[in-house]
């Protein structure tokens, strides 16, 4: 008996062909079977096509209809199959009837050999892989549960799903066909590491091969190197020299294929280009922020704990990976300036593989009639559609390519391979992974994160899909101009959603004010950022679902509605005494180390004795540690203390 083609589900079948071929195969008159002694499956359909199913997966299948690939008998032969033998089916479908979700005695793709990989991705793919498990990769492991009974490994570049038990002719990779079969080996292989360290654990995020300490360095010198220039000078006393150096470090990191510290650089730039411009955008605490991260990232390769290179640096994988034919939920869109730029992000949520990916475009200076804000973006084309079309709908396409970073396009030339339609915000269907409905099972998801200054950039890692019970209250803050949203879930924990004010999107606030107080139908979504600020959870709002229809707030227009302000919201001692104390130590980094005014030392005191008075031992030590090094006037000694303070600044925060 075939309990290959058995164990197929309707889901498992859309998933290796796609879901309209399945329903057109339903509704095929049924085809005489016939079995041959190899197991291959055979049957006639009335009008003369043949289809033949030989074992090793649907890719094997062949029929006489002269169709390219899968076709619609080969799936009616499966269909039938099942049919034929439905009491079987059932077996298969639920071998086990009491206790849903499978235990660690359970199949697990890691019970694969290497000699069953060879044979399935043939020995150059073979060779990829083990290349790119030298270099050591991470990757974040799902096992089977019966909600979801296929395991799955999501990668730097694609998804795979091992949709019947022992047989890697049925697995499912987001990828296309044959592009990157390599990646069947490296899932196999997380599943091996997890099942060693991680046994019967539902969910792991593991570090496969590589070499943690290779006493070579990190490879980020240069970018050390150009925060220290940064730190010393600062972004108030830079100008424009800096530009060349900025450019070869890029160069040399995207040579090394370190993504994450390439980013964080990019970030640097971005906040020193804002600062020259005179840019809204510029903050002191986020220059500060990059460049401790590069410090953070350096420190975590280098030490004799040293964590695996490939999760803290970046990947080395591939840059780009073709999807198969892919559909596409969009959450919303940001929209963000960046001197006369106009960037637009739209965040679409990827049903395969159970995460977001971001697509993004950029236009440079302003049209005719046109004031480049987020209502005029609305009109500009994307894809063949509009971009506020993109971001309030649904896609499929079959050109798009994903890249490590989780960022998506649309390959050009194929424009009429996508097909965008209307979203009604039903984002409750959308993969459990990504949709919140207990917001204290939240906060626990984000208190076990790795913490930022190493974290993964991966783009949109923390997008989620938050249901709300209701919305508690509602205040602005006029000095930052910023609006405060109290929600609820259904059990009544909270989160808070919080958004500013920027010219980019000067009808952000007053559509996310109007939405919240339930102007445009009852709201069931808010989409957004997540994250820890106080102990609490905060939501930044790209998207909400309400009135039967997605709304983007960063696209409307500005509106005269008038925000009633609030009273100044006062931080607890605790975490009053941090962000204080983080300011102080930013003003390093926009003034420069070298350029700092005789009363600052002081003023590090006093911060080092609030601490104390708190009971921050630690941070207030090494607060006084950078205090003691500037009065020395040792420069290296007072650049590494400065990394110190601001690092454990950064994470207290974080945690609080």
């Amino acid at each position: 008996m075939r309990t290959d083609l058995l164990g197929l589900t309707t889901d498992s079948l859309a998933a290796l062909t796609n879901r309209g071929l399945v329903k057109r195969a339903g509704k095929e008159a049924a085809p005489d079977l016939r079995t041959d002694a190899d197991g291959t499956v055979h049957g006639d359909f009335a009008g003369g096509p043949t289809a033949s199913l030989p074992p090793g997966g649907l890719d094997a299948a062949r029929c006489t209809c002269g169709a390219t690939g899968v076709c619609r008998h080969v799936v009616g032969v499966v269909l039938a199959y099942q049919h034929q033998h439905a009491a079987a089916v059932e077996t298969v479908e639920h071998p086990q009837a009491e206790g849903p979700v499978p235990g660690p005695s359970a199949w697990s793709p890691g019970q694969v050999s290497d000699d069953e990989l060879t044979a399935r991705i043939g020995a150059r793919l073979m060779a990829a892989a083990r290349r790119t498990e030298r270099a050591g990769y991470t990757a974040r492991v799902r096992r089977a549960t019966a909600a979801d009974p296929a395991p799955q490994v999501e990668l730097a570049t694609a998804t795979v799903r091992f949709l019947i038990p022992g047989d890697l002719g049925f697995v499912h990779t987001d990828a296309v066909a044959g592009s990157r079969d390599d990646v069947i080996a490296l899932a196999v292989w997380a599943f091996r590491v997890a099942d060693e360290l991680h046994p019967g654990t539902p969910e792991a995020r593991v570090d496969v091969g590589g070499e943690a300490g290779t006493g070579a360095g990190s490879g980020l010198e240069r970018a050390l190197g150009l925060a220290g220039t940064v730190l010393r000078d600062g972004a108030a006393h830079l100008g424009q020299g800096l530009a060349a150096t900025i450019a070869d470090v890029q160069r040399h990191l995207d040579a090394a294929g370190s993504r994450w510290p390439l980013l964080a650089v990019g970030d640097l730039a971005e906040q020193l280009a804002a600062y020259r411009d005179r840019g809204a955008h510029y903050r002191p605490e986020l220059l500060a922020s990059h460049l401790v991260e590069l410090h953070a990232r350096h420190r975590a390769v280098t030490r004799p704990d040293a964590t695996l290179r490939s999760s803290v640096l970046g990947t080395a994988e591939a840059a780009e990976t073709p999807l198969r034919r892919a559909r596409l939920e969009s959450l919303g869109c940001r929209i963000r300036s960046a001197g006369d730029r106009r960037i637009a992000e739209i965040y679409l949520a990827h049903g395969d593989s159970a995460m977001v990916l971001v697509l993004r475009r950029e236009w440079d200076g302003e049209r005719d009639g046109d004031d480049g804000d987020g209502a005029a973006l609305a009109r500009r084309r994307v894809a063949g559609s509009t971009l506020a079309a993109l971001a309030t709908g649904n896609l499929v396409t079959e050109s798009a390519v994903r890249s490590a970073s989780r960022t998506v396009r649309l390959a050009t030339g194929r424009i009429a391979r996508t097909t965008v339609s209307p979203s009604r915000g039903d984002w409750g269907g959308l993969s459990p992974s990504l949709v919140v409905t207990d917001l204290a099972a939240l906060g626990r998801e984000l208190d076990a994160l790795t913490l930022r200054p190493v974290r993964p950039r991966v783009e949109a890692e923390l997008v989620r899909v938050v249901a709300v019970s209701e919305v508690v209250a509602m205040t602005y803050a006029a000095g930052d101009q910023r609006l405060d949203a109290l929600i609820a879930d259904q059990a009544g924990n909270l989160a808070t959603v919080t958004a500013t004010h920027t010219g980019a999107a000067p009808g952000r606030l007053d559509s996310l004010a109007a939405v919240l107080a339930g102007e445009e139908g009852e709201l069931r979504f808010v989409s957004g950022v997540v994250g820890r600020t106080a102990g609490g959870v905060v939501i930044d709002p790209i998207g909400l679902a309400a009135g039967g229809r997605v709304v983007v707030p960063d696209l409307r227009p500005a509106g005269g509605g008038r925000l009633a302000a609030a009273e100044d919201v006062r931080h607890d001692p605790l975490t009053a005494v941090l962000i204080d104390t983080r300011g102080l130590l930013a003003e390093a980094a926009h003034h420069g180390l070298s350029h700092l005014p005789p009363t600052y030392d002081a003023r590090l005191g006093t911060a080092a004795r609030r601490l104390t008075t708190l009971g921050l031992h630690r941070i207030a030590r090494a607060v006084t540690a950078f205090a003691a090094a500037r009065s020395q006037d040792s420069g290296d000694a007072a650049e590494q203390t400065w990394v110190d303070a601001y690092l454990r600044l950064e994470v207290a925060l974080e945690l609080t």
